[in-house]
């Protein structure tokens, strides 16, 4: 299926979730049909014009560009939906932010966020010092975009050890 409701690459096809693969497909079905009941009525009225030889009236034109503002209406709702609808998952592709790479743990934004977790876990309770710890936790601005909610729950965990 071509997809051209938004324009996406096929690098960050490769990055869609399931859900967000059938998102786009039926969001770009949508538009097809859209565009196919956008264009019979506009072939019906043109056959009506003709028929009532008014071919050289303006209500041809009239009649187009109505349709092709509605079409762009239905199509920017469309179009909206899609891209919240994707953002409900995952980002597509994650920029890789600054620092990941000093971060002491592998950042992968293509693991599930239990496996984030464990892996920032592990990394932080390698460090004895537990104040050591609870301080490069708290100023680790990696982990807080990489963990999402799940941020606050490893600090209550690590917080905990401190004691």
């Amino acid at each position: 299926m071509e997809f051209d409701i938004i324009d996406v690459t096929e690098e960050e096809l490769k990055h869609y979730t399931a859900v967000q693969m059938q998102v786009l497909r039926t969001a770009q079905k949508n538009k097809n049909e859209l565009l196919h009941k956008m264009e019979k009525e506009l072939a019906l009225f043109k056959k009506l014009i003709y028929t009532d030889d008014m071919k050289v009236s303006s209500l041809l034109e009239q009649k187009r560009a109505e349709l092709q503002a509605e079409y762009e209406y239905e199509l920017a709702i469309l179009v909206e939906q899609l891209l919240y609808g994707i953002e409900l998952g995952e980002p597509v592709i994650p920029a890789t932010p600054p620092g990941a790479e000093d971060a002491g743990y592998v950042v992968d934004y293509s693991l599930p966020y239990t496996d984030r977790y464990n892996a920032v876990r592990a990394y932080y309770l390698s460090i004895q010092d537990p104040d050591e710890r609870m301080a490069l936790y708290e100023s680790d601005q990696v982990a807080k975009d990489y963990l999402g909610s799940y941020y606050k729950t490893l600090y209550n965990v690590l917080y905990t050890y401190s004691k």
